[in-house]
C-alpha cells in the first residue's frame, strides 16, 4: 500500500506543479482534446510518448502494444486510428518502434511463451519476408535493430493499408504517416525516413475502392 500512496503523492505533485506554471491548464485541458499527433508505440515502459517528445497531456493521442504492431485484425488499434483521423483531425501518424524491443527479440527465437506467440507471429511473418537480408548480418545486435526497423516500416505500410488513411486522403484530409524509432541507450528519436502522405505513395494492389461491392449481386 506505500507504494500506491507514493503514486498518489507524486500525482499531486505533478498535478501543482502544471498548475503553477498555468493555472488554467487542466481548466483547458478539460474542455476539449485537440492534438495534431497519433502515436503507435510499444508498450515498453521505457518508451513513453510524451515525455520523450517533449510535449504535455492533450498534445498528443497515443496506442501502444507490445512490438508496436498494426494488425488489421486488431480492433482496438483500428479503432484508436479511425477516432484519431475522424474525430479529433490529426495531421500525422508517428510509428515508433524502438532497438533493444523485447518482442522482436523474442519473435526471432523459437521459444515458446504462451499467448503471446500469436501476437509474436506478426514479427515472424516480417522476419520471414527479409530472411535473405537478415542472415548477410553477422552481429546478433545488429540483426535485432535491424528487424525492429524493418518492423517499423512494415506497420507503417499497414497503416497506410487501411480505408481509414486512405479516405482520409480521398477527403483531402492533411495526414501524413511517419516511421521513427527509438533508442534507449540514448533517449534519442532517429526518423527512418519513412513518410507517407498520399494515395499514390502505396501499391496499387492495397489501395481501397471507395465503391461498395454489393454480396447479393455476386450471388445471382
Amino acid at each position: 500500500m506505500k507504494l500506491l500512496k507514493q503514486l498518489f503523492t507524486q500525482n499531486r505533485l505533478w498535478a501543482e506543479q502544471i498548475k503553477a506554471e498555468d493555472p488554467k491548464f487542466f481548466e483547458k485541458l478539460a474542455s476539449q482534446q485537440a492534438p495534431e499527433y497519433l502515436w503507435i508505440g510499444c508498450s515498453d515502459s521505457r518508451v513513453p510518448a510524451n515525455e520523450l517528445l517533449g510535449l504535455l497531456p492533450g498534445d498528443v493521442f497515443v496506442h501502444r502494444n507490445v512490438a508496436n504492431l498494426v494488425v488489421h485484425t486488431d480492433f482496438n488499434c483500428l479503432s484508436v486510428i479511425q477516432y484519431a483521423v475522424e474525430v479529433l483531425k490529426v495531421k500525422h501518424i508517428i510509428v515508433c518502434g524502438h532497438y533493444h524491443c523485447g518482442g522482436v527479440i523474442a519473435a526471432m527465437g523459437n521459444k515458446e511463451y504462451g499467448l503471446i506467440d500469436n501476437w509474436l507471429r506478426n514479427i515472424k511473418d516480417i522476419h520471414y519476408k527479409y530472411q535473405a537480408q537478415m542472415e548477410e548480418i553477422e552481429d546478433e545486435h545488429e540483426r535485432q535493430d535491424y528487424l525492429c526497423e524493418l518492423n517499423v516500416l512494415e506497420q507503417v505500410a499497414n497503416v497506410c493499408y487501411t480505408s481509414i488513411v486512405q479516405n482520409a486522403w480521398r477527403r483531402g484530409q492533411p495526414l501524413a504517416v511517419h516511421g521513427w524509432i527509438y533508442d534507449v541507450k540514448d533517449g534519442l528519436l532517429r526518423d527512418l525516413d519513412i513518410t507517407v502522405n498520399a494515395l499514390e505513395q502505396i501499391p496499387e494492389v492495397y489501395r481501397s475502392s471507395c465503391q461498395k461491392v454489393s454480396a447479393l449481386h455476386h450471388s445471382k
